[in-house]
């Protein structure tokens, strides 16, 4: 994609847009996979087993998440990619 003609202000706009959408779909898939590993039936309110398995899968989801991002930017500094 050639970036002629597009101002410095667009395409700052354009890229925190396109981490907004990707902070998006992590939140999407953290929401599919705890939600089917620790919910069984919806109530009016969670029990306090669903509330720690929540907790505990979206810690969990997001710490390796950072990992994997980690090593991405290990790979991709190193020429590995």
């Amino acid at each position: 994609m050639s970036n002629q003609g597009v101002s410095p202000q667009m395409m700052s706009f354009l890229e925190q847009e396109k981490k907004k959408a990707a902070v998006n779909e992590i939140i999407g898939q953290l929401t599919n996979i705890c939600w089917d590993k620790c919910m069984s039936t919806p109530g009016r309110k969670l029990s306090y087993g669903e509330e720690q398995c929540l907790s505990n899968c979206a810690q969990r989801f997001f710490e390796s998440s950072q990992i994997l991002l980690q090593k991405i930017g290990e790979k991709s500094g190193s020429g590995g990619m």
